[in-house]
């Protein structure tokens, strides 16, 4: 990618996966290249924060690596206790929002040096609201990234300018719409909510662990479903892997931060220097090649009924693959995570087509 090039950086929510987003910021930074804007969701509006306000990338890393569960997370004891169901959240506000403070200040959005826009859902409405965008630059940053943290349930939901706001992920986790309104060049987007890697026992871990896992599911979803008719501008999705962490573990910084620097990186070589050149669609792409275990189908139809130009009913029943090589962007993994017996495989075609 051509120093220079104009881009948005879509930095997606996931609780403490996200850390990953500073090695994908160092990556950029070490490879020469500055976006235009940076769209951010729940910890993805808060590294965006910190980048808005010209902090050094060193200088998040270490952050982020003396960042302790007592700063983020403190059950709101006597709330649960004195107003049982009617409590607004589990944990307190203040460990958080100190946290957020110390980053950005008292700043609103005109006071920063590079632009940014915060994704959040005000609560009562049901409607998207992303602060930063022409006419929502008032409020202080930080309140805009508490809101967009603040899980329903989890965090005390947050209002700003007459808005009940809460995070923005029930809505567009990856928030790539809003770069479309700041940006007219390619878009990276860094999804980080991981939903397709199978976890252990989380239902023996209690209820935050279980509430959040299954946001988490239902947050990877809807951007796989927003994004899969996407077109212009193209999209380069980067994907760290972080699908087996959970949200609320920290004690994998160290990984996170390295893994978001290999997974730009490693998306990058696959692409041309210049992403204004790229066609439409979500990059990088390749061509795979379908094929169906007959022994682990049990003909149950979901793959066809979903993808019923790929997938078809044989006379057995089972399903049958109507044209076994495909092009696909990162997302096409979603067809073989869909079916429920692990039937469906999908096997790189190597060397790729030019």
């Amino acid at each position: 990618m051509a120093t220079g090039s104009q881009f948005s950086l879509v930095l997606g929510g996931g609780g403490l996966k996200g850390l990953a987003h500073v090695g994908v910021l160092r990556a950029l930074e070490e490879r020469g290249l500055q976006p235009e804007v940076v769209v951010g969701c729940s910890i993805g509006a808060l590294i965006g924060a910190a980048w808005a306000t010209g902090m050094p990338i060193a200088e998040m890393e270490d952050r982020a690596l003396a960042i302790k569960r007592t700063d983020v997370f403190r059950v709101a004891h006597l709330d649960m206790a004195l107003k049982r169901m009617l409590s607004p959240a589990v944990y307190r506000s203040d460990p958080l929002e100190g946290l957020i403070r110390s980053i950005v200040g008292d700043k609103t959005f005109d006071q920063l040096p590079r632009r940014l826009v915060v994704n959040t859902v005000d609560l009562n409405t049901g409607k998207q609201i992303l602060w930063g965008l022409p006419g929502l630059t008032t409020p202080t940053v930080a309140d805009t990234v508490f809101a967009s943290c603040a899980l329903p349930g989890i965090m005390t939901p947050r209002p700003i300018n007459g808005h009940v706001c809460v995070d923005g992920a029930v809505i567009e986790n990856l928030p790539v719409r809003a770069a479309l309104a700041v940006c007219d060049g390619p878009i990276v987007a860094v999804d980080v909510g991981g939903s397709g890697g199978q976890r252990h026992a989380v239902e023996r871990q209690g209820f935050a662990a279980t509430y959040t896992r299954g946001l988490e599911i239902v947050m990877q979803t809807l951007a796989e479903e927003l994004l899969r008719d996407w077109t212009d501008p193209p999209i380069v999705l980067i994907r760290p892997r972080v699908e087996r962490i959970s949200m609320f573990a920290f004690n994998r910084t160290p990984y996170l931060i390295a893994e978001g620097f290999r997974a730009l990186n490693a998306t990058l070589d696959q692409l041309p220097n210049d992403l204004a050149k790229l066609p439409p669609g979500i990059h990088p792409q390749r061509e795979i090649e379908l094929s169906i275990d007959k022994n682990a189908c049990i003909g149950c139809g979901f793959c066809f009924a979903r993808e019923p130009a790929i997938f078809g009913r044989g006379p057995d029943g089972k399903a049958i693959v109507r044209h076994k090589k495909q092009w696909w962007s990162p997302l096409g993994d979603r067809v073989v995570r869909s079916c429920p017996t692990g039937a469906i495989s999908a096997e790189q075609r190597w060397p790729p087509v030019d």
